[in-house]
């Protein structure tokens, strides 16, 4: 496991372990046990994971997760702590970095930010610009489904497109704050939006995100 991707896992599972297995999370429906199974499924058993992006797929990946979340919570804790197993193409530092890193900090903000009165985390300029690369490159993908025209914007004026399209809204924020708006947890999310009202509340409304 490499840098981000090591330490935003070590940092979701502690947060997991605090907060116990029924407390809420900001994924719909779900508590801390049942992310915490989604996770363990996601890197430990690929022929479940791939309901969590294909339809046709899902019934199966959700019967996997609810007999995972079945199991001790301590036990979910522990397995996600120490990483995939060796045979998990999440074991490979790139693949860990590219595909983990982004995933862990936002489950972990949807812990962070469920519970009364969070604080967002401060996060170093070296991961803000990290997970800014990542925007950029999937920005598009996530926004694909926005009714409106959809620009994120740091506030060093650095832009992202995630949708053309009018009338047009400009999201600004740090790095973290527009991914998770990006990925659908926009209510959550600390930024400033601009444009008309009406395309504005079309916006923060609007299923964004890859699923």
């Amino acid at each position: 496991m490499s840098t981000h991707a090591k330490r935003e896992r070590l940092l979701l599972a502690d947060l997991l372990e605090s907060s116990g297995p029924e407390a809420p999370t900001l994924c719909e429906g779900w508590t801390t046990r049942d992310l915490a199974a989604h996770l363990v499924v996601r890197e430990r058993r690929a022929d479940a994971a791939g309901g969590i992006v294909i339809k046709p797929l899902a019934a199966r990946g959700e019967r996997v997760r609810e007999e995972f979340a079945a199991r001790p919570y301590d036990e979910l804790i522990q397995l996600i702590r120490t990483g995939p197993p060796r045979v998990s193409p999440f074991a490979l530092k790139q693949v860990d970095e590219a595909a983990n890193t982004v995933e862990f900090f936002v489950h972990g903000e949807d812990v962070r930010r469920a519970q009364p009165e969070w604080e967002p985390r401060s996060l170093d300029p070296v991961f803000s610009d990290a997970l800014w690369r990542r925007l950029e490159s999937s920005a598009r993908m996530m926004g694909r489904r926005s009714p409106v025209g959809l620009v994120l914007r740091r506030p060093n004026g650095q832009t992202a497109v995630a949708h053309k399209g009018t009338p047009v809204v400009t999201v600004t924020g740090e790095p973290g704050e527009l991914l998770l708006f990006a990925f659908g947890r926009q209510d959550a999310a600390r930024v400033e939006c601009e444009g008309e009202e009406e395309a504005v509340a079309q916006a923060r409304s609007a299923r964004l995100g890859l699923g």
